[in-house]
């Protein structure tokens, strides 16, 4: 796990300049911290930050081929590297590593584009080949590993934080205001774009070839379409069970000390168990909790108790949360409403303290169906059969106010595309229009993302649609910024793409069977974990902020998103803010409220030029162990 950045000229006769280089790679040096490296050569820089995991004598980058022709800047971890080496080498390759970096090289010069398609993980890279002039990039599948880029008439510039491009001087810090609406209803931007104008996120699945010509973009692998697979129950539970075993197996493989996150709920539970299964010993496991009803400490404690894991907790207050709010947007490089980012920022430097790899149970809820919101649409599916739905929910929509009721109430008698924008939601289109009537709603991510997945049944489209937006920029931005603020490496073994490919051709029933969400995983589960985890209420990353904004926070939400200046007051409406946060005191506004502050702050870092303060890991006074 670790930092990319670098330099194109299209010119070849200009050359980079390695201070710039130095630059875009020590803002981003919390990624890395125990090795850095360049690689200058006339139009061309490379930049490095390491955190070593594999390898740790031999993996220095960038990195080379035998004769230098060929150079690497490599952020992620290749799973099946050994046989991937293996391979290379009976087709005459020669290695000076044994880092799953210097796979990918030559899988490069054995395979050229089609490299990417032999590599199992999670992967950012970029490679310069001299003799060929070409810059070649490339994104894992899902999204795991961040890649940025801006380029101009002069120059393509890449990173792995969006702070190392700003680092530019020919780098605009503008609001791309396009996509202010997507923020608002999203809580996230959703890839190619980002709410920098003129940068933009390499989406996952897809590669980056530059040239002196310029840049073209190419799309490698998406999630598959096809036919759900004729199969039994037993035989799906069988085949679950061994691919998600085997796709556990390669996360195991590291030099330096690796536990897990551990919430008590099904998906980092069954990682935990069948991390025990597979004979990892003294499995050192991670939990965060509050004082308060939200906390899943108590269900995390048995699922180490029934482990026997060195299992370690720790409790967040409110004042933990105020306090680290500026300096988790500073790291977290793009506005991302998502309230878990605060725990799981603390969780990190935590874990950090015992160990350098943790493993996660992200991605299960989005390839096995694990959602509420789920089934609620497929009712919806079910309901809108009946005549005059639509005319019963415009009715019924009229007389229930700005409520939960009239949400729902719109949704009868729609289609699917229509009713389901993804997990995510957070202000309705009438809300966002009234918070930001300036800026109109210029970028529809979500029809276009429908449209590539259009002849699916629904519950497929509606996990193609989380696959894609949900889980690549919001979930997967959270997990990579908050880890490597302070230079963890988290993994995800849900998000093996045998297991996604597997997963996709399921039966819808075998994910959502009636009310039960994840049916199949359960039943994979049920020899493993106690069924008192298996069956409990689905919580997902809870944090009191309800509470928190109609007591501890209140004040800090009013002052800092009715402030003189920012983004609340140059892009939206005071009075709409206001209405938010008075509304709260009567029904839940805090997914918005939180979302909103960190638009605020985010403007304040990366557009005034404001840092937060005391950048760098550090635990808060109010939080304990």
């Amino acid at each position: 796990m670790c930092g990319i950045n670098g330099l194109f000229y299209f010119d070849k006769s200009r050359p980079v300049a390695e201070s710039l280089v130095h630059q875009m790679r020590s803002v981003a040096s919390h990624r890395g911290p125990d090795d850095h490296g360049a690689y200058i050569h006339g139009n061309v820089g490379l930049g490095f930050n390491r955190l070593s995991i594999i390898d740790l004598s031999g993996g220095h980058q960038p990195m080379s081929n035998e004769d230098g022709t060929v150079w690497i800047v490599f952020n992620g971890e290749i799973y099946n590297f050994q046989s991937l080496y293996q391979d290379l080498i009976g087709r005459g390759h020669r290695f000076q590593t044994h880092s799953d970096t210097e796979t990918i090289v030559h899988a490069w010069e054995e395979y050229g584009e089609d490299c990417v398609e032999k590599l199992r993980g999670m992967f950012a890279f970029v490679i310069w080949d001299e003799r060929r002039q070409v810059l070649f990039g490339a994104r894992d599948r899902v999204g795991i590993k961040p890649f940025y880029y801006h380029v101009n008439p002069e120059r393509f510039a890449f990173a792995s934080e969006i702070k190392s491009l700003l680092e530019l001087p020919d780098t605009p810090r503008e609001v791309n205001t396009d996509a202010i609406g997507e923020f608002l209803r999203r809580r996230y931007i959703i890839a190619p774009n980002t709410i920098l104008r003129g940068i933009r996120k390499l989406e996952p699945g897809h590669s980056i070839t530059v040239t002196a010509k310029g840049v073209q973009v190419k799309r490698y692998w998406d999630v598959p379409m096809e036919e759900p697979l004729k199969i039994s129950e037993a035989d799906a539970i069988e085949q679950t069970r061994s691919i998600l075993e085997e796709a556990l197996r390669m996360h195991l493989v590291a030099d330096v000390p690796l536990g897990a996150f551990l919430s008590g709920g099904l998906d980092s539970s069954c990682v935990v168990g069948l991390m025990s299964k597979l004979g990892v010993a003294d499995i050192k496991t991670f939990s965060i909790g509050y004082d308060s009803p939200e906390s899943e400490l108590g269900y995390a404690r048995i699922v180490a108790e029934h482990f026997h894991t060195d299992h370690h907790e720790f409790h967040l207050t409110p004042i933990a949360f105020r306090d680290v709010l500026p300096r988790i947007v500073w790291y977290m490089d793009e506005p991302v409403g998502d309230t878990a980012s605060i725990p799981l920022f603390y969780l990190a430097e935590f874990a950090r303290r015992k160990v350098t790899v943790a493993l996660s149970g992200e991605g299960s809820d989005e390839i096995f169906g694990g959602y509420p919101i789920y089934p609620r649409m497929l009712g919806f599916e079910t309901a809108n059969r009946v005549p005059l739905a639509r005319a019963a929910g415009s009715i019924l929509s009229r007389f229930a106010g700005d409520t939960k009721v009239k949400k729902y109430a719109d949704m009868l008698g729609r289609p699917l595309e229509w009713r389901y924008g993804g997990v995510g939601g957070l202000f309705s289109r009438e809300q966002a229009r009234r918070l930001s009537p300036s800026h109109p709603f210029a970028i529809d991510s979500v029809a276009s993302t429908y449209q590539r997945c259009v002849g699916l049944g629904p519950l497929a489209r509606m996990s193609y649609l989380d696959i894609k937006t949900w889980l690549a920029d919001d979930l997967l931005v959270k997990a990579d910024r908050m880890s490597m603020a302070h230079s963890l490496e988290l993994r995800v073994p849900f998000l093996d793409h045998h297991l996604i490919e597997f997963a996709a051709r399921l039966p819808q029933h075998f994910k959502v069977n009636g009310s039960t969400t994840k049916y199949l995983l359960k039943k994979v589960a049920e020899p493993l974990l106690p069924r008192e985890i298996i069956y409990r209420e689905k919580k997902g990353f809870p944090v009191p902020t309800k509470s928190w904004f109609r007591a501890d926070l209140a004040g800090f939400a009013r002052e800092t998103l009715l402030a003189s200046t920012g983004a609340a007051r140059e892009f939206l409406s005071a009075g709409e803010i206001e209405h938010v946060l008075d509304s709260h005191n009567r029904e839940d506004r805090s997914d918005q409220i939180f979302s909103l502050l960190v638009f605020q702050l985010w403007h304040q870092q990366f557009i005034l030029g404001r840092p937060a303060e005391n950048v760098g890991p550090r635990m808060h006074a109010n939080a304990r162990e």
